[in-house]
């Protein structure tokens, strides 16, 4: 469906804090563009729910299972209060199995390095997330890994395949396999079958301590990564930090039958309503999901639109060091449109 014009229903999670206002940048900016969306929006709060319960409902999950896809704003999970997040809710009930956060260093906004591009595909539904703590005695607290065959094979065939389709040289497997010998060991099995089957891309095995400390060195010699769950949680914003925050950072948690694109940064409750926040995640996360939808123009305008527009020092926002509004960043996006 490259390049398609067809109409296409998204689910609109707005969330939380400076979540509406980002939300309505990509809306503005879309419809400036002409981008045939059309937005089912979604509202999710922890008040409409009692301690424990789901912040998602049946009818929301039902329109991003209806539609496919959907966009996510930033939603505030109150912590220790019993509330199951959002998060953990969609990637639970509709399967997405894979967390993709490309980081590509931003032309014309100077960091540390200017030559990460890289992507970095997380396990979504398992390892260490799974949920399954207990306490054994008072003062003991146990948390189970669970790694599975089936979800390791799923995520290192999808990030192989992701590596050819992009046009990508290389894949890394991130593991522990030393001291884990039986939990990431089976994940390094796994891609290491994934790796037979695709002769033609470069593969590696890294520890996870090694990794770190590579990508802080040369953050360049890394192409695609593949890792469990809480190793991709820790290293995809340790990525994000390397091109100047997860202000910049898109994301993506795609699944079998269904895909949500989503800010990951906070909240920002401290600014929130004050027209100060910085919508570039949510627009490149927006983008993301054109390219998942094959709105291929579409992505490649508001990409190339959204980079010059942070290019120029007086469309930054306060976390890039500048003073302009959000307002003011999505005006300078829809006139470099």
């Amino acid at each position: 469906r490259y390049n398609s014009t067809e109409v296409q229903k998204v689910t609109l999670f707005a969330g939380d804090g400076i979540g509406p206002e980002i939300s309505k940048a990509v809306q503005e900016v879309f419809k400036a563009a002409g981008v045939p969306v059309q937005w089912e929006p979604h509202s999710v709060s922890t008040h409409a729910v009692s301690p424990g319960g789901n912040l998602v409902s049946d009818e929301a999950l039902q329109s991003v299972v209806r539609n496919k896809v959907g966009l996510k704003g930033p939603l505030a999970t109150p912590i220790g209060k019993g509330h199951v997040s959002l998060n953990l809710t969609l990637r639970k009930a509709l399967k997405l199995f894979a967390n993709v956060r490309p980081c590509l260093s931003i032309p014309g906004y100077k960091t540390k390095y200017d030559d990460v591009d890289l992507v970095i595909i997380r396990e979504n539904t398992e390892g260490e997330y799974s949920g399954l703590e207990h306490e054994v005695v008072p003062g003991v607290v146990s948390a189970l890994k669970v790694i599975t065959h089936e979800a390791s094979q799923r995520i290192c065939k999808y990030a192989f395949e992701y590596a050819t389709l992009h046009n990508r040289k290389k894949v890394t497997v991130v593991h522990k396999a030393n001291i884990m010998k039986l939990s990431d060991g089976l994940f390094l099995e796994c891609a290491r079958e994934q790796a037979a089957q695709y002769p033609s891309l470069n593969f590696e095995e890294v520890l996870l301590d090694a990794a770190v400390m590579q990508l802080a060195k040369n953050p360049a010699a890394y192409d695609v990564m593949v890792m469990p769950n809480l190793y991709g949680d820790i290293i995809s914003d340790l990525a994000a930090g390397l091109i100047g925050g997860l202000g910049l950072t898109p994301s993506g948690n795609i699944g079998e039958k269904a895909a949500v694109f989503e800010a990951v940064h906070g909240t920002a409750p401290d600014i929130a309503g004050q027209n100060k926040a910085n919508p570039t995640a949510l627009l490149l996360s927006s983008v993301m999901m054109l390219r998942h939808l094959g709105m291929t123009n579409f992505a490649q305008q508001i990409e190339r639109s959204v980079l010059t527009t942070i290019s120029d020092p007086k469309f930054r926002t306060r976390d890039l060091g500048g003073s302009a509004s959000t307002s003011h960043f999505t005006e300078g996006v829809i006139n470099n449109l």
